[in-house]
Formats: structure tokens, sequence, C-alpha cells
């Protein structure tokens, strides 16, 4: 993940579709564990069943879903199988000060 400059791993089965993902966050969480890597399996340490979208969804849609869910990637996927990743730091600019509008508004209500 390091040296490919990715921040996660969508885990899939053999068609292709979604089973889990690993996170930087779940390597983290190894390490705390104490775990060794060259011995744990990813279906171990995984994050199972994780969010997905679909294609042509609003980047504010998949700013709303990591917020709400806690987390920082989602899946994008089209009839069963992944085609990419989104991840919270595509994100600059509008797209951002829209979540942090809405998310203030909702605060104090």
């Amino acid at each position: 993940m390091h040296d490919q400059r990715v921040g996660s791993v969508v885990v899939t089965d053999v068609a292709g579709r979604p089973v889990g993902i690993f996170t930087g966050r779940d390597a983290v969480s190894c390490l705390a564990k104490q775990l060794h890597p060259e011995k744990v399996l990813l279906p171990d340490v995984m994050t199972r069943d994780p969010q997905t979208l679909v294609p042509g969804r609003t980047a504010i849609e998949a700013l709303r879903l990591m917020h709400d869910g806690g987390f920082r990637h989602i899946p994008v996927v089209e009839n069963g199988a992944v085609i990419g990743v989104v991840s919270r730091g595509d994100f600059r600019g509008i797209e951002q000060d829209r979540l942090d509008e809405e998310t203030g508004i909702w605060e104090r209500l």
C-alpha cells in the first residue's frame, strides 16, 4: 500500500464482488495488536462487507456516507464488480465545505 501510495485495498471474491476492505487503519490495528504481517490473513483483519457506491452518485453523497459511517474509503461497484475506490482525500474545496456546512446545520438543530 505504501509503495503504491494507496490508503486501502478492496478484497474481492473470484467474481470481483467486494467482500472486504483493508485500510491503513486496519494496518495500524494489526501493529497495535502485535500481529505478524507475514502470518496474518486478510480475512482476519479486513473490514467485512464495506459500504459501496454505484457510479453516478455525487461527491457530496460519497462524503456523507463516509462521514456518517466513520470511514475514509468507499469501493465503487458496477454490476457487482469493483471498478474503483473513492477516498475522502479525493475531495477538496467546495465538496468538503458543503459537507461541513450541512454537518454544522444538523448539529445546531
